[in-house]
């Protein structure tokens, strides 16, 4: 197991668990006790948890961790709300994708659908994104017409902000906007960790005849520092089966078609 991945599985356990001991931690990893006490150290240098005597606890607030730490977690539900988002796509359509690891999910589900080509030359899809990984997996893809935003990347979750991304969107129409977000809720509606990163998703929301919000379970219920849009611009949520009933009725109420995978 390289550090990395030792990382993102002691973020899970503490996800999971909200607080770690060295000597718990040490022994679910099978490694030394010197080792899990660095990587605590380190992990909370970059304030991904809080250091405590003899372990560590969760960060009381939502916090952006790097998209590579993120990738693995709830893996099966964002698979599962990906092919679920895909099937809203029709043939020849205009995509706007911001940047997450769900997005990340459905960019590659859309691009291997089979169906979707429109004929007489035209892309199968265009997609306009400010995601550098999804404009560099989806690049190869020669039924898939790729549009990237400018601006300057952010390394937690390889979106492009700034002026010269939210430039883009006076000149494009979209079909549909496939936001991934930090937290949703009914009354704060779609919420991320950076302002930058949502004034670029918000003008994609804006552009598009359609806003998908995609989140599994655990985005569902919170609220993150910046504002995306309000629940009445939504006109999908896709998320997974952990989201209750209750919630769900509650966005329907206000709106909200709601898919539970």
């Amino acid at each position: 197991m390289t550090r990395h991945e030792r990382w993102n599985a002691l973020l899970e356990l503490l996800a999971d668990a909200g607080r770690l001991s060295v000597e718990d931690a040490a022994s679910r990893m099978a490694v030394s006790a010197a080792t899990i006490r660095r990587d605590f150290d380190q992990l909370a240098q970059q304030q991904m948890l809080t250091r405590t005597r003899g372990g560590v606890v969760a960060q009381s607030v939502s916090y952006d961790l790097p998209l590579r730490y993120k990738s693995a977690r709830h893996a099966s539900e964002k698979q599962r709300i990906a092919a679920a988002t895909a099937e809203l796509a029709a043939p020849g359509s205009i995509i706007g994708l911001n940047g997450g690891t769900t997005t990340s999910e459905v960019a590659r589900v859309l691009a291997a659908r089979a169906g979707l080509h429109a004929g007489g030359g035209a892309p199968a899809l265009t997609i306009v994104t400010n995601a550098l990984n999804i404009g560099n997996e989806l690049a190869v893809r020669p039924h898939v017409k790729i549009v990237l935003t400018g601006g300057v990347p952010r390394p937690q979750s390889y979106e492009l902000t700034g002026p010269l991304a939210t430039g883009l969107f006076d000149h494009v129409a979209l079909d549909v906007a496939v936001l991934g977000v930090n937290g949703v809720t009914v009354e704060h509606g779609a919420t991320c960790h950076n302002e930058g990163e949502a004034d670029v998703n918000r003008l994609m929301a804006g552009r598009a005849g359609r806003v998908v919000v995609v989140a599994d379970g655990s985005k569902v219920g919170r609220r993150a520092f910046a504002k995306i849009c309000d629940t009445s611009e939504i006109d999908v949520l896709v998320t997974d089966g952990t989201v209750s009933q209750a919630t769900a009725d509650a966005f329907a109420e206000a709106g909200v078609e709601v898919i539970r995978t």
